[in-house]
């Protein structure tokens, strides 16, 4: 059976789990799923008869008979499992009103012979017991072909499904009666449960995808004896180790192998735990968490991609572990799960309950052990061990060439208060994504000894430098210029009355712009120190800030583009108000040197200010919770915005050259010098604006590719 068919016949099982948990949601109509013309049309078809049919028995008022199924599916009439689609039909009716096999018979006559052959061969072939169970035997519709595995929860074969076609792994559990409800959910990252029945009085089956990669407790088994320095292949190795004691072969020309391939080995746990994450985040928006999370869940594809297994919906709600689940998950258990073990009227677990196990076992393929101790079966000691948080000697078994990222990472994930804990699987997949990212990493996370990281602390006079000194120099230049061109051709008394004018414009517009800017930036000053001091804050005030820190080099131009308008128009004012005659020439020179020293007084800032925003304070909120997409985009407008400036830097030297050649030959003799000294600044300085604008570009492309990651 192709994927796409199997993929069919999932969605089906997994919307009759919804229909049947939400009560009065309408069953799924098994017309919107088989597919048309196509070769596995039949076998489709018969799969989701067979699903259909139980399920709306399991339900009053709702049952249907293959006779209705023949009506509505004429194809039905031919296909090869008509005979088991009837003994289905038969064990259903038969489980809700104790229906006889003879009087059932009496509405087929037409298969009497063969469903009696048939319900005599499944009733020589019901299992007494699990333990008689084996290789070589056939189990309702299963051939099982080897053993994958077993404990006290059940045993697990490989088996050859007949009505499909298909292998799948079959779980085979003690006890009788109705089964638990299994999460049948449709994600790349989470193992499909394709059905589930029970088969005479004693055994429990549930069929699901067959993955032949082996499972998490291999990858450790390998990891303990072996050395972390082959990376990526390690994980590879314990696949292929496991296929081969399958008997399968490995995928040739796989590049998801070689990308595993290419990491590190703390790479390689962030890689696994980022979808598993995924598939944590998907499973809980639907309404289901695991709460079970061990290494014999997580299992392996042939690549290499981990699917989780084993989500199972409790009816009534969280139960206390029973004793083979203590034993297997115990090392991996949350504090709130051991609080309930101990005492059941403590509130349940919820996700981050999930976020704490994936933790745990993240945090032992990472360092090869658990991160508390394993050698007890005592709830109340590891519960007691839980709270008091991860212990040196576990600290001091992460190794060297893990990123500070994955290390902050998985403590979050392993804090005993589950408010403390990434509050979701969306938010977890994020983080690890960004342990993926060396560049965004390392802004995230700067390592100890870089020099970003020392910036931090001095962010109030490092914006407050990237401000003032270009505006400095282009007020220094603005009034060296109006000296020889216009105040030389004026009275003392009006070059004074100029000089009072520059000096209360000064007085009053900077103070006024510093105001605005402190203003418009008291969520980056009171947050940022909150968050180096180890206070908290909420999701809407992280947000507010985060925005500020993009927008804070905009905003610095706004207010630096409107204090130079306002000096600029205020000019003609003052100068009306002497007796100096000021010609239409005097007017263009003053407007043009305010367009040449604005341009140097807001493009230099914003580079500046941009660059250390994004590279030192943005990604100190990334370290703190959910990021959203109105971010992403956020940051691709700071990024075509730069390029505009950018053209805006190269612009300077032009626009002195042209407002040069709009003077007179004896003006231009005047400002000659300091037309070439300001050319030749401005050229240099577009190099370094250059640089700036090609840093934050690349800053903006990582934490992008972190914040909106291609679905993988």
């Amino acid at each position: 059976m192709t994927g796409s068919a199997a993929g069919t016949v999932a969605r089906f099982a997994a919307d009759w789990e919804r229909c049947l948990r939400d009560i009065g949601r309408e069953p799924p109509q098994v017309s919107d799923y088989v597919p048309d013309g196509t070769r596995v049309r039949l076998a489709v078809l018969a799969e989701l008869v067979r699903i259909d049919l139980r399920r709306r028995w399991e339900l009053d008022g709702v049952g249907k008979r293959i006779a209705e199924y023949r009506t509505e599916f004429p194809e039905v009439e031919r296909c090869p499992q008509l005979v088991d689609l009837v003994c289905e039909e038969y064990l259903a009716r038969r489980r809700h009103d104790g229906l006889e096999l003879t009087e059932f018979l009496a509405e087929y006559p037409e298969l009497a012979g063969a469903v009696r052959e048939r319900v005599a061969e499944s009733a020589a072939e019901t299992v007494v017991a699990l333990d008689e169970v084996g290789p070589g035997q056939r189990i309702d519709e299963f051939d099982l072909r080897t053993e994958l595995g077993g404990g006290e929860l059940g045993r697990v074969f490989l088996a050859r499904q007949r009505s499909m076609q298909r292998l799948v792994a079959v779980r085979l559990s003690n006890g009788g009666g109705a089964p638990h409800t299994m999460a049948q959910l449709d994600h790349p990252h989470i193992v499909r449960v394709f059905d589930q029945r029970v088969v005479g009085a004693e055994v429990r089956l549930v069929y699901m995808q067959y993955l032949p990669g082996g499972t998490a407790a291999e990858v450790l088994a390998r990891r303990r004896a072996g050395s972390t320095d082959e990376g990526g292949a390690l994980l590879l190795r314990a696949v292929d180790s496991a296929m081969e004691a399958k008997g399968d072969i490995r995928p040739a020309d796989s590049p998801v192998r070689a990308e595993i391939a290419g990491l590190s080995w703390p790479e390689t746990v962030a890689w696994i735990g980022r979808r598993l994450a995924d598939a944590l985040d998907y499973a809980y928006r639907n309404g289901v968490v695991h709460l079970a999370i061990k290494p014999s869940n997580v299992l392996f594809t042939a690549e290499g991609i981990p699917k989780l297994a084993d989500f199972t919906l409790h009816d009534s709600g969280y139960r206390a572990a029973d004793s083979a689940t203590k034993h297997d998950c115990l090392p991996y258990r949350s504090p709130e799960q051991l609080a309930v073990d101990l005492g059941p009227a403590v509130a349940p677990p919820d996700t981050r309950s999930d976020i704490y196990s994936l933790g745990a076992l993240l945090w032992e393929m990472l360092t090869g052990t658990v991160p508390f101790a394993a050698d007890t079966d005592d709830p109340a000691t590891a519960l007691e061990h839980r709270r008091g948080g991860i212990d040196p000697a576990a600290l001091a078994r992460i190794p060297a060439d893990c990123p500070a990222a994955l290390r902050r990472v998985l403590l979050t994930c392993l804090e005993p208060d589950p408010q403390r804990r990434w509050p979701d699987g969306a938010t977890l997949a994020q983080q690890l994504e960004l342990c993926l990212d060396p560049r965004a990493r390392d802004l995230v996370d700067p390592p100890e000894r870089s020099p970003w990281s020392r910036l931090r602390r001095w962010r109030i006079p490092l914006v407050a430098l990237a401000i003032l000194v270009p505006n400095a120099l282009a007020s220094v230049y603005n009034v060296q210029h109006n000296d020889k061109l216009i105040h030389h051709t004026q009275t003392l008394a009006a070059q004074h009355q100029f000089h009072i004018y520059t000096a209360v414009v000064n007085g009053l517009l900077f103070p006024i712009g510093a105001a605005l800017l402190i203003y418009l930036g008291r969520y980056l000053l009171a947050v940022t120190h909150g968050l180096r001091h180890g206070k908290r804050y909420d999701p809407e005030v992280l947000r507010r800030t985060r925005t500020d820190a993009i927008h804070l080099g905009d905003r610095t131009v706004l207010v630096i583009f409107s204090l130079w308008l306002l000096s600029g128009l205020a000019f003609p004012i003052v100068l009306h108000g002497t007796a100096e005659t000021v010609t239409a020439a005097d007017y263009l020179h003053f407007v043009a040197l305010h367009v040449v020293s604005g341009a140097i007084a807001v493009t230099y800032p914003f580079f500046l200010v941009n660059c250390y925003m994004i590279r030192c304070i943005y990604p100190m909120f990334l370290s703190h919770g959910e990021i959203r997409a109105e971010d992403v985009r956020r940051l691709q407008g700071l990024r075509r915005r730069s390029a505009v400036y950018l053209i805006v830097a190269a612009s300077i030297p032009l626009l002195a050259v042209l407002g040069a050649t709009l003077l007179s030959t004896g003006d231009l003799a005047r400002i000659i010098v300091a037309v070439r000294v300001l050319c030749i600044a401005s050229i240099a300085a577009f190099i370094a604006v250059y640089i700036l604008f090609r840093v934050l570009k690349q800053d903006i492309d990582a934490l992008e590719r972190v914040l909106a990651p291609a679905a993988r």
